[in-house]
């Protein structure tokens, strides 16, 4: 797993797969894993749940070293804000979270004032944009 995840690390993503609906989610934790498939829903191994992957496109090279594919997995934690909107997360965000209605393939997906529990910038409000409450 790796939190720092560059644009090349992405260049051969094809699709993202949501197992969930995620207008109703602030943010997801988002991390780089080796998988041993370019395709296909991932086992899961972490706390909480996935709520997401990406696919891999057949140019996607595994690693010599380890015979692996890197792919992004989209989770949150038990404690994140969707299942606690008044605990640790509810005006902030984890470091590897980023609003996921910023992501897309070979997109790296970034952090909005939504997915920190702030409040709406202007450029929300003139757009109509409200922070679930």
């Amino acid at each position: 797993m790796s939190s720092l995840i560059s644009e090349d690390d992405l260049q051969h993503e094809a699709e993202l797969v949501w197992l969930e609906d995620i207008t109703r989610l602030d943010y997801v934790r988002q991390s780089l894993d080796r998988l041993p498939t370019r395709t296909g829903k991932p086992a899961y191994h972490r706390d909480g749940r996935m709520v997401g992957y990406a696919t891999l496109t057949a140019g996607a090279k595994a690693s010599r070293a380890s015979g692996t594919f890197r792919r992004r997995v989209f989770w949150l934690l038990p404690h994140d804000r969707d299942a606690e909107p008044k605990g640790l997360y509810a005006g902030s965000a984890p470091a590897e979270a980023v609003d996921p209605k910023t992501l897309a393939p070979r997109t790296k997906g970034r952090k909005t004032e939504r997915s920190e529990g702030g409040p709406p910038s202007s450029a929300m409000r003139e757009l109509g944009i409200t922070l679930p409450l």
